[in-house]
């Protein structure tokens, strides 16, 4: 396996891309606009500098890593060669189902098909495809390049062959491959989601403030960035996407999404990526402020 495909160039689609480039596959790397791939290059780009600041990687690895990247708009072309696939499209059922479909009809038998889901069924996803045994999920954490988890998860028909050859390929990313079953919000958003709307309804009750409730977690449960701030991080829209997720899959109303999580995504406060969250981010700043809207 040396052809690797990424479908999404987005943050989670261009870490991948540069996780596999730099170990030596060969990256077809497609979205929907040059614009998107223009961007996720220099991101690539950039990152790789950080790594040679931090005397990760030398100028050649840089260098290789960028030379086995390709870029297209044209899904039939970006897939022609691929061994397997990887889709890191917008967290979206109704996006991920349709090129699911698609991949089914441009791809052979033989390639494994894999979503970067960090919540939708692999076994509906797969359902829309010819061969739902080569179908399977790979969840990589962000900032990719530097986290070692893949959440591999297994759908219904995932056969046992598909999984071992992801198990082995992630570990020759130098990740830690973790085997789980297909059910909602798999293990790590499961366990982390509920966590980060708790977070949100105890300010949301006027417990604690932003700060406060994240120095507690922080300094009281050793993790390494507070839920509200890691909320910010991964974006308030794609948390409120894997609790109705959570919500709609179990039924149950702990995870029902918080009403402040869905009135901050629906006036457009999704985190870092939109300037402002539960902290605001100004560019090139590293200091965290909480926002304006939280300030007492």
């Amino acid at each position: 396996m040396k052809n690797i495909t990424v479908i999404g160039s987005g943050t989670m689609g261009n870490g991948i891309a540069h996780t596999f480039a730099q170990h030596g596959f060969n990256v077809s790397l497609v979205d929907i606009n040059e614009v998107a791939l223009n961007r996720a290059l220099q991101t690539i780009t950039n990152n790789l500098d950080r790594q040679i600041k931090k005397d990760t990687i030398d100028e050649q690895v840089k260098n290789d890593t960028l030379s086995h990247i390709k870029t297209y708009t044209d899904l039939k072309d970006a897939v022609q060669n691929a061994d397997l696939v990887i889709e890191a499209a917008t967290e979206n059922r109704e996006i991920k189902l349709g090129l699911f479909k698609q991949l089914g009809e441009l791809c052979s038998d033989k390639v494994i098909l894999a979503s970067n889901t960090s919540s939708i069924s692999i076994t509906q996803i797969a359902s829309v495809t010819k061969n739902p045994g080569n179908v399977i999920g790979m969840h990589f954490m962000n900032p990719v390049p530097l986290m070692k988890l893949v959440e591999v998860i297994r759908g219904y028909a995932t056969t046992n062959e598909v999984t071992s050859t992801i198990m082995r390929l992630s570990e020759t990313l130098n990740k830690v491959p973790v085997e789980v079953n297909d059910y909602p919000g798999f293990v790590a958003n499961r366990i982390l989601m509920p966590m980060i709307n708790e977070a949100i309804y105890t300010l949301y009750e006027g417990v604690a403030g932003v700060y406060e409730i994240d120095t507690v977690m922080k300094l009281g449960m050793a993790h390494p960035m507070g839920p509200l701030q890691l909320a910010d991080f991964i974006g308030l829209d794609v948390c409120l996407a894997i609790l109705n997720v959570l919500h709609s899959g179990f039924g149950n109303h702990k995870y029902a999404p918080c009403p402040l999580l869905v009135n901050m995504v629906a006036a457009g406060h999704l985190g870092v990526k939109s300037g402002s969250g539960f902290y605001k981010y100004a560019t090139g700043s590293k200091e965290l402020i909480v926002a304006d809207k939280f300030n007492k």
